[in-house]
Parts: C-alpha cells; structure tokens; sequence
C-alpha cells in the first residue's frame, strides 16, 4: 500500500493503472447520481488516469479531476485530451490550499479506489461534503476486506471502516459493483460533541497523561476508540516515570509517532472524577515529533486521524478527559464540557508552528483588502497583518470565517443572556486603530480588552524591542489569551487578569508612560488611568460613546488634556468593568416604544405618553440623500450639539403607524415638557436602481411644544448640510474635541459643546457652530439640572 507521494508518482510514471471503470459502476452512477438537468458539476479525488473523470464528463457533467501526482495529471490529460468539459488539476486534497477547486458547489463528488489511501479520513470525507449543493451526493467506490485476498487488504475496507465512513450522513446507500462496495453518502450533518465517560473502574483513585499534538497544518491528533469515542493518546502513568515521559510513551505505543520528553510540556493538570473516583490528568502539549502515523493497537482503535480544530464541535463522542485536555489547550472550542478543576502550570513552552496552505493565501487576500480600503498605509502594518496567524486567535471558526476582509468580527465569547462580551474584531478596524496610534519600533504599549490577535499585530509592528501589556477582567477570556500567546506568540505580549478601566499594575508601566494605549471595548467614559499612565505625546485610541453612537477616537495627551486627532465610524463590545453603564431607558406606550437617555440620565417624560395619543406635527428639512449617504456624522453632530437628546426606538408599532419609525429601528430625538421631537428619512423618489432613489430628512413631533422642538431639530440638520456634510462619504468634517478631567471649571474649558461624563468633560468644537441656531426650548429647572448643561 503506497504511503508517499513518490511511490504514486511513480506507480503512474511506470504507465501502471488501477482497476478499470466497470459497467456495474456506470449503471450505479446513472441510477444515483444522474446530470442534474441543465447539467451538473462533478468533483472526482484521486483521478489517477482519468477514467472515471472522462465517463462523467461524457454523461453531461463539467468536472473538476484532481489528482496528487504529475505524472497522473500528465497521462490523464494525453489519453483523454479529445474529452471535452474536464478540468485536470494537480492537488493534494488533503493537504493542498483548496483554491483551484471550482468555487461553486458540486452535484457530485467521487472518491473512486481512492478511499483507503486518505489518512485523515473522516476531516478529508466530510470536508468534501461541505463542498456540496442541497441534494448533492458523495460516492465513494472502494475494495472490501471480504472480496480482497490477504496480501492486499491494506487497500480494502472493513466493516467496521465502512460503518465510519457513513456516520455523520443523513443517508447511506449501499450496492455491490462487482465486489467493489459502491456507496453513496448525502446530506453531511454534524454531531454535537459531547463529553463522555468510559466504563466504571476498580482503583481507588486514577492519574495519567494525555498528549496534545498537532501537524504542520495545526490539526490535532485523535483517535477513534473501539468504545464508539474520540480520545486523545495517552494513559496511565508507570512506576516513577513523570507525566511527560507517560505522554511521549503512550504516542509512541498507540500511533507510532515518536517525540522527545523535552518537547513534552505539562501545562495543566486536571482535577475530576471518574463514576466517583479521583481522576487527576497532566496535559502534555507535544511540541515536536517524528514518525510515520499507524495504529498500532487496533484492538483499541479504529484509526488516527489529525483533526481541524473549529470541526472539533460537531465530531460527536469525546472521552471526557480528552475534552477537557483540548480545551485546556485551546480554550473556546468545546461547549458543554463537565465540571473539572484545572491548575495551570507555568511550563515552558515554545510557540507551535504550523498552518494549512490555505491559511496563507487567505491571510494575503484579507490584507489585500485592508490594504485597499486605505487602511494600512504603513509597510509595518501591512507586514503584520500578512504575518501574524489570525486564525490561530479564533479556532473555533473556519478559516474564510477567520480572515473575512469585511467587517465581520469573530465573536469568541457570550454572556449568559446571548450577548456577545468578546471578539475578534474586524481586521481593517484592528488596522486603522493601529495606524493611528503612530508606533515606534520598541514602544511600550497597553491594551484594555485582551484577545491575543491584535496584541500580536502591535507587537509585531514594534518588533523585537516592543513589549505590549493587555489586561481583561474576564478570567476566562485571560486563561485564553495566555494559552493562545503561548502557541503562536512572539514572546513579547503579557496578559494580566484585572479591571482595565484602572490601567495597568503599576510594576509593568514603564517610567514616563506607555508611548500608546489602545482599547478594545466600547467605553461610555475615559478612565482616569488611561491618560495617567500614558506619555506625553502619546496615543490613546477608544471606540467612545457619545450620544449612544461610537467612533474609535485617536487622542494625543497633552498635560491633563486629550486632544482629538482622528476619527473611524466602528462599534464593538461593551466595557465590564467598573466602567459599564446601565443606559436610563423609559419605556412608553406599553413598551411600543422606549426612550434611551444615552448621556446617563433620564428626563422627565410625564405627559409624554397622553401627547404620543395626540397630532403628530411634521417639518421637511428640504434635506435630501441619495442611496449608499453616510449620515453617522449627522447623528453624532445632533448628539453631542442638541440638550436633550435621546434616542427614540419603536418596538410595537406596526407599520411606524405612531412615529413612522421601522420596527425594532431607533431615531435621534430630544424632549422637552410633555413633548418630543425626532428625526427620520423619509423617500421622496423611487426608481428602478439605487442611484434613482431619494430621501428627505423629516422631523416629526408630538405635544405643544413639539412645534418649537422640530424647529430645533430642523435647523440642526440644516447646520449639518452646510458646515458638516460632504460629498464624499470620506469627507465629512470631524469636530475639534479635547477631553479635560472632570472637574474642571467651565472657565478653564474651550468654547464649544460640553458633554459630561463621570470622569471627564468633552467639549466638541463642530465647523459653523459660531452659527445661532434656536435656543433650547424652556424646561423645568430640574430636568436642565439632571442633564448636566
């Protein structure tokens, strides 16, 4: 049985074939997989010569015939070069970048006398399955043990192979071919992991170890136990021997592959218990092996096979210890696990190479994306995006889902409520907040909010002289980024466990400061401990709230004072520690629609409700947009310009038959006593395209003096249109803003809008303020009072 790819390559050069395609299988193949009409796609895995490739083809399918050998490829493409309507390509399918492969899904894929040859089987088979279109079919056609004479069996399947391939279909269908086994697998579905235990046992008390290792694609080692589960290699311990050597004996004993005690590191121990007796496990993360994979103990196992990491939650039993192990090293990508006590031990690990093909090519296109968005203009940064292994942050996801270019970010952690409490952010924001900070080769810098990706990102912006701390409050998300760090980090990044709204341990600042500081979470206000603890002339950047509507806001400390230096229109997960918020929220009409006071405290709305049931006044700005408008500067000019301002969100209002708002949509608004004023678009010209359509910003509002506050609103959107908007969505114009301690008297502050926080007073300077625009309607002293102006 050829094991290596010069052994194919040669079997093929020598002019030496296989079996050849009988008539029994291209009857099966008419009855199971007829052309779709119109035609279908085919994929055939392990082409060899052809054959079957150019019967597909002639039947009315486009194929794709892919074959790991030149000299397959080569023949196939002389003997079949009058076939119309193949495509032959040279690819391994089980370690190549699948990028040749046809980008839309197949009708039918094939594996024909192919099967037995795939090392990692069950990752290989249901991969391609990925690849199908609803009502799709894989086939494969192989040898069985039975029909096969002893000497050759190693290219045949068993029974109990045969009943692995089909777990995890929705159908197996199953016919003879002239003793080949013809088998016909549809619908791939995912089996839940789940954490199981093995039969009771005698001992008073269990200890082992269980060894962790990974190719140089990052896919990890398991195998399938005769017990129906998947287990990680290892078991008890012998004699004196330590839990490493165990490690490297067990993978020795059960899979032939071969590693050095010194590339043993114990990492965690577990602390659980086994049908009620004491069960304590090392996790030996391998770091660096040799060997051919085999099994040598079938009466133990089925097979060995590398598994890719984010499949790892649908791959069905898990023994319990192997779960906990693999989440120990990798903690995210199995739910549901059962209670265990883990002491982390402080080995020293070096980092673990390895990705597929893929990896790397979709990496360059991510930040080729960034990079014409204009988001990376520095060379450093575009090196780091290029370089450092995104995935590897996020392994509980697939790789197009790691290095999507748009603005999707990887969630990697939800509260109990199904909020989302951690990610990895998009790559182009990631980019951007980087590039604005202005990073020196060897500056120090903090980060709130840990992850590992981006802290690695700065740290190779920085280079071999930088160091970068970043602190979270969430354990959990702490343990992650250690373990992730030590797997595929520089060395250079320290995660510490605390509140990041104090900054950092003060033994980890450096004297004079951070040269910059970045956070990564949404923040209502600025901590203190951010300006204290960076250098003057440093950086700090912060998706900051203002009015409910965030931007990634680039300061530059000057003495006690924050200067604005740059904007980006973002959003990410909100602040946990002592800086979280609860936004005052007041619900009207019974819950149809809420008022949110996003500047932290609530108006008085008595009387609003019985002024909702009344006339609803109405004001066309004479304002118009185009499809594709950007209007977030318009939303933050009202926010941080206009006193009383909130947010008005509809939630049961069917066809906005109250306030004309879209469900479950919310809108600038400000209030005064009893009455309410806010602002939507509303179409005014329709058409077949986008660029044919028009809207026209229009205030509407409620209560006597809603007249007054429309107004005011009006001629708010108007000040916009001429002093903030642009043309190009780029372009629109960005307030001067300086942040001052809070505290600080209204006579030591700049001209312009003062919005308070608890820690700090923002005073936005907007381009035509110097405008007079209607005063603020009269309110009740006490509802100015509450909000602070």
């Amino acid at each position: 049985m050829y094991t290596a790819r010069d052994e194919w390559e040669q079997h093929y050069g020598e002019g030496k074939g296989w079996r050849l395609l009988g008539e029994r299988e291209q009857q099966l193949l008419a009855e199971h997989a007829p052309v779709p009409e119109g035609g279908g796609r085919a994929l055939d895995v392990g082409c060899g010569t052809g054959e079957l490739a150019a019967h597909l083809a002639g039947a009315g399918y486009t194929v794709d015939a892919v074959d790991l050998t030149d000299s397959a490829i080569a023949r196939a493409r002389d003997e079949h070069a009058a076939v119309d309507g193949v495509r032959w390509l040279q690819l391994d399918i089980e370690r190549d970048d699948p990028a040749p492969l046809h980008e839309a899904e197949y009708d039918l894929i094939t594996l024909r006398l192919v099967y037995p040859f795939v090392r990692d089987r069950g990752r290989t088979v249901h991969g391609l399955g990925e690849r199908l279109r609803d009502g799709g079919a894989v086939v494969v056609i192989t040898p069985t043990v039975e029909n096969t004479p002893a000497e050759r069996r190693g290219i045949a399947l068993d029974e109990d192979e045969i009943t692995l391939l089909g777990a995890g279909w929705k159908t197996v269908e199953r016919a003879d071919a002239d003793g080949l086994a013809f088998l016909v697998l549809r619908g791939p579905c995912h089996l839940d992991s789940r954490a199981v235990e093995k039969r009771p046992t005698t001992g008073h008390a269990l200890t082992g170890a269980l060894a962790v290792v990974t190719d140089d694609a990052g896919r990890v080692l398991l195998g399938r136990s005769r017990r129906g589960m998947l287990e990680l290699p290892g078991g008890k311990t012998t004699g004196p021997e330590d839990f490493a050597t165990a490690a490297v004996r067990e993978l020795a004993e059960e899979t032939g592959l071969v590693a050095d005690p010194a590339d043993a590191h114990v990492v965690t121990m577990l602390v659980d218990d086994s049908h009620g007796v004491p069960r304590l496990t090392a996790v030996v993360r391998i770091t660096a092996w040799t060997g051919t994979l085999a099994n040598p103990e079938p009466e133990k196992f089925d097979r060995w096979e590398f598994f890719d990491l984010h499949a790892l939650v649908c791959v069905g039993d898990v023994f319990a210890p192997a779960a906990l192990a693999l989440d120990a090293v990798w903690p995210g990508i199995l739910p549901g696990l059962p209670p265990a006590t883990s002491y982390l031990i402080a080995a020293d690990q070096p980092p673990v190479p390895g990705e597929p093909a893929e990896a790397a090519r979709l990496r360059a296109s991510m930040t080729q994306m960034v990079i014409d968005g204009g988001w990376a203009p520095s060379q450093r940064v575009r090196d780091a995006l290029r370089t450092v292994p995104r995935h590897r942050f996020a392994p509980e996801v697939n790789l197009a889902a790691a290095y999507d270019g748009g603005d999707r970010a990887v969630i990697t952690r939800y509260d109990e409520t199904g909020r989302a409490i951690s990610s990895v952010s998009a790559a182009w924001l990631q980019a951007d907040m980087i590039e604005h900070v202005s990073l020196e080769p060897g500056a120090v810098v903090f980060e709130a909010g840990s992850g590992g990706y981006n802290a690695e990102l700065i740290a190779h912006v920085t280079g071999p002289d930088g160091r970068i701390v970043t602190v979270d409050i969430d354990p959990w998300v702490v343990r992650r980024t250690r373990r992730f760090l030590t797997e595929a980090g520089s060395g250079r990044v320290t995660a510490v466990e605390a509140d990041a709204a104090l900054g950092a341990p003060a033994h980890l600042v450096p004297r004079g400061g951070f040269d910059a500081s970045m956070i990564t979470y949404n923040c209502w206000d600025i901590a203190p401990a951010w300006r204290e603890q960076l250098a003057e002339g440093g950086r700090l950047v912060l998706p900051l709230e203002m009015g409910g509507y965030t931007r990634a806001v680039t300061f530059q400390r000057r003495g006690q004072v924050l200067h604005a230096r740059h904007f980006t229109y973002c959003g990410f997960v909100r602040d946990q520690g002592q800086q979280a918020r609860t936004i005052p929220v007041v619900s009207l009409l019974d819950g149809g629609l809420t008022l949110r006071y996003e500047h932290g405290t609530a108006a008085d709305t008595t009387g609003l409700e019985e002024a909702l049931r009344g006339p609803r006044h109405e004001i066309a700005t004479g304002v118009t947009m185009g499809a594709n408008a950007y209007f977030g500067s318009l939303q933050l000019y009202a926010a941080t310009t206009l006193s009383g301002f909130c947010r008005l969100a509809a939630h049961q209002d069917p066809d906005g038959a109250v306030t004309g708002i879209a469900k479950d949509r919310d809108a600038p608004a400000i209030t005064g006593e009893a009455s309410l004023a806010y602002l939507i678009h509303v179409q005014t010209k329709g058409g077949n395209s986008p660029q044919d359509k028009e809207w026209e910003w229009t205030v509407h509002a409620f209560g006597e003096q809603g007249p007054e506050l429309a107004e005011r609103l009006a001629a708010t959107v108007r000040a916009w249109d001429r002093h903030i908007r642009a043309d190009d969505n780029d372009q629109h114009a960005d307030p001067v803003l300086t942040v001052h301690p809070a505290g600080t008297p209204d006579d030591a502050l700049p001209a312009g809008d003062v919005l308070d926080k608890e820690h700090c007073r923002l005073v936005f300077r907007w381009p035509g303020r110097d405008v007079v625009l209607p005063g603020p309607v009269e309110r009740p002293e006490a509802d100015i009072v509450a909000e602070g102006v």
